[in-house]
């Protein structure tokens, strides 16, 4: 029994004995761990040794103990490799040496990995000198050009007059803090003791150029402030490359074009669709997270929340993801930049990298798979024609320069599709919109240069085999910093040219009195602005319609919303299967296309209203869906005859105007105008009756927003109007979608509890965390679930995906 003492004691049994119950006999000594005792003549030594080394090998896990000195115990390669978190919170452990973690710095081992813990101080340690690394290699990866310090020179300079500075005198100071201007460099420079001849900063950049007299100057200044900290952060000296620098000075500073344009071109179409649906999950997996932080506190989660655990984390079930039948040049309109390339030549195609980065080079498309044929070709003939004109080319940092962007606009035949084969013989119309900046220039010599201009594309397509066709030549009047024009900006019509077969020279001239061209959806036919939107992807879109119609559960008693409608694409294309259709779109021009499009198609129940669909969704709401059964002034019939004849005459209004007006874009006093008259007549027809009985018994809403997603004000109305019980979210940015869905799906909250306090003034907070807070805001209402969702490729070869979203109540 000695023995068998001393093994147990020995053992790493609890301290604490428990007692078996009285019910249960106690273990007869006579068990089969007893023959595995030694005999009662050996060596205790020897029992102990014996046990220690079964233990072993039955309990790999088990921590050997360091202070031991017997050569057969190995220590785990990960023992006292991390801090312990309960010795440096309390100053002590109860596990005492044998703890598997390190009990301070000084224990503290290397990983297997040869990393430290992070939370040491020799992990944050190198922590800070990876991310120095980091910045060092993402500042060798800016390009400091010349035409930043030009761009800062304009900003100060008076006149647009710039300053000649020999570039090996001038260096460029990296980390400075963003909110120095030129003063404050200057005055940091005399702090520091550099002699300079001049220094140029502007608020909101992180660099500052600095020219120095001489080369003993420069170098004095390099060794001054080569590494000098400034705000807690070091600063770096770098080179100021000049205008016009070989490709290879740049070789991680830009992309190529196809690298820009179409980052997955290189992946497989059946790689691109995984890894776009995957992406989709996420989105939905976003949306259940947020969803359950934004629901009040001490309320239960809503069904969908509490499911979606069931679905791996997905808001909803995703039901796959829609391919494009075309995949190569599927684009119908193509905006090209003007600009100059690596080597400093007028080009016109896409730029390279981030204008933020320095990077405005532009390349040729003649690589990228998305692009069409006719586009390329119609930018190259462009691109040969800059390159004579006596014009410059748009600088983005100067602000300066007349060529800006050319935009090629599509109209295929109906029923016809192929996927870059013969693609050119599938285009029925082209249109060439060409941007301008008039600022500063002379009007004789602009009228000179359109005239030549007109003449270039005419003779290059007639020169391409086969030939392209080309309908409707417009130049718009841009002076923007960005190229993305507002849609009333002027636009003019240019007459193209038609060329006699034989000589090649102008015989006639086709002026045209209607800046429009024509596409198909559904075997429809779409009349199309130069500034309407239209889906890139027209084979995909009808794809896209269908799915939302399908959906939508349409039928004849049914009134469908669709907001911000466009040229009226998925109204029209779903007139056929509901009773009538109200669309909404802030875009007159647009509007104009869409009541022209159901003119042409013969569809006569559709209304297109010109308005911020934020100003007039609650009104429309209240006046097709809350009439009452009888009204004492007038019929129901009459009532709605007469708005729909105001509709009417203020659309037509606009459209006689757009005819005299070669069919332009009205101002910005026009659209405002029209907007005040449809809510004027909206609100005069509303006030005489309340809500009793329903016109429709089915309302259903489909959205489809800018990437930017839906007003608030929009998101108010549907969520509160309790008679629409179904609305489909087609969105082309997936993080905005999620943004509306967490207001339009999540309860209300209570008076007392509502209000958004806490996120004013936050810049940096995410959409997702400020839909939450307007949550807060939203009014006692019944909440929508996402039913479903499916994933659409319009756009092969790119990051993008366009994504459908059922949402009910």
């Amino acid at each position: 029994m000695e023995t068998s003492s001393i093994e147990i004691n020995e053992l790493p049994l609890p301290t604490k004995t428990l007692t078996p119950p009285a019910s249960v006999e106690p273990i007869p000594m006579e068990t089969s761990s007893i023959d595995e005792l030694p005999s009662s003549d050996s060596n205790p030594t020897d029992n102990i040794e014996a046990v220690g080394e079964k233990r072993k090998r039955t309990d790999e896990d088990e921590k050997p103990n360091l202070e031991s000195s017997d050569p057969k115990i190995t220590p785990s390669p990960w023992w006292k490799t991390s801090l312990c978190s309960y010795f440096r919170r309390e100053a002590s452990c109860s596990h005492g040496s044998e703890c598997k973690y390190a009990h301070g710095e000084a224990e503290l081992r290397m990983k297997p990995d040869n990393t430290w813990d992070p939370t040491s101080e020799r992990g944050k340690k190198a922590k800070a000198m990876k991310m120095s690394e980091q910045e060092e290699k993402v500042d060798d990866e800016v390009l400091f050009t010349e035409q930043m310090m030009e761009s800062i020179d304009g900003d100060e300079g008076g006149g647009g007059s710039v300053s000649v500075v020999d570039l090996s005198l001038s260096k460029c100071l990296v980390h400075l803090p963003n909110k120095w201007q030129s003063d404050e460099l200057k005055k940091f420079l005399v702090e520091q003791g550099v002699q300079y001849k001049s220094a140029k900063k502007r608020r909101g950049m992180i660099v500052g150029f600095v020219t120095f007299e001489n080369a003993e100057q420069l170098q004095s200044g390099v060794e001054i402030l080569d590494g000098k900290t400034v705000n807690s952060s070091n600063l770096k000296i770098a080179d100021v490359l000049p205008r016009t620098f070989d490709k290879s000075d740049a070789r991680k500073l830009v992309k190529s074009a196809r690298g820009a344009v179409t980052p997955l071109a290189d992946l497989s179409y059946a790689d691109q669709l995984e890894q776009k649906k995957a992406s989709i999950g996420q989105m939905l997996k976003k949306l259940a997270r947020n969803a359950r932080k934004a629901c009040p506190n001490g309320s239960s989660l809503p069904q969908w929340v509490l499911t979606s655990r069931d679905r791996g984390g997905l808001a909803c079930n995703l039901e796959g993801i829609i391919e494009s039948p075309i995949t190569n040049g599927y684009r119908n309109k193509c905006e090209f930049s003007v600009g100059l390339s690596l080597q400093g030549k007028p080009t016109v195609g896409f730029s390279l990298g981030s204008f933020c980065a320095g990077v405005t080079a532009v390349e040729e498309p003649v690589d990228c798979p998305n692009v069409s044929k006719i586009a390329v070709q119609y930018a190259s003939i462009f691109q040969k024609f800059i390159e004579k004109s006596k014009l410059q080319v748009w600088n983005r940092f100067q602000h300066s320069g007349f060529w800006r962007q050319l935009t090629v606009r599509e109209g295929r035949k109906p029923g016809v599709f192929s996927n870059d084969e013969d693609a050119i013989s599938r285009i029925a119309e082209v249109m060439l919109i060409v941007q301008v900046c008039l600022t500063g220039s002379d009007e004789a010599e602009v009228a000179t240069e359109f005239e030549e201009m007109a003449k270039a594309f005419a003779e290059g397509a007639r020169a391409s085999s086969p030939t392209l066709p080309l309908t409707v030549l417009v130049v718009q009047n841009h002076s923007g910093i960005s190229n993305v024009a507002p849609p009333d900006s002027p636009l003019q019509v240019l007459p193209i040219p038609v060329l006699d077969n034989g000589t090649n020279q102008e015989q006639t001239t086709n002026v045209l009195t209607e800046a429009r061209i024509h596409d198909h959806i559904n075997n429809l036919r779409f009349s199309i602005s130069p500034t309407a939107f239209f889906q890139v992807n027209t084979v995909t879109a009808e794809k896209l319609y269908s799915i939302a119609g399908d959906w939508a559960d349409l039928g004849p008693d049914t009134l469908l919303f669709d907001v911000c409608c466009g040229t009226g694409t998925i109204g029209l294309t779903l007139a056929h299967r509901v009773g009538m259709v109200i669309g909404i779109e802030m875009n007159a021009s647009a509007v104009a296309d869409a009541e022209r499009n159901a003119t042409i198609n013969g569809i006569g129940n559709c209304k297109f209203i010109c308005s911020k669909a934020e100003n007039v969704m609650s009104s429309l709401l209240k006046q097709y869906l809350d009439v009452t059964e009888m009204e004492v002034a007038k019929p129901l019939s009459n009532a709605n005859d007469d708005l729909d004849k105001q509709i009417s005459s203020t659309e037509e209004m606009s459209n006689s105007e757009h005819v005299a007006d070669q069919n332009l874009p009205p101002t910005n006093s026009r659209v405002e105008e029209l907007q005040d008259n449809e809510q004027k007549d909206i609100s005069s027809s509303l006030e005489p009756e309340k809500s009793t009985k329903p016109q429709f018994k089915n309302v259903v809403a489909i959205v489809d927003p800018p990437r930017s997603g839906l007003h608030p004000a929009v998101i108010k109305a549907l969520r509160t109007h309790p008679r629409l019980k179904r609305l489909v979210y087609i969105s082309c940015n997936p993080e905005t979608l999620v943004a509306n869905a967490i207001e339009l799906c999540t309860p209300s909250f209570d008076e007392a509890d509502r209000g958004n306090k806490n996120y004013r003034g936050r810049k940096k907070i995410g959409i997702a965390a400020l839909a939450r807070h307007r949550a807060k805001s939203m009014p006692t209402s019944e909440a929508f679930r996402p039913v479903k969702a499916m994933a659409v490729d319009l756009f092969p070869h790119t990051d993008h995906c366009e994504m459908v979203m059922l949402l009910e109540r």
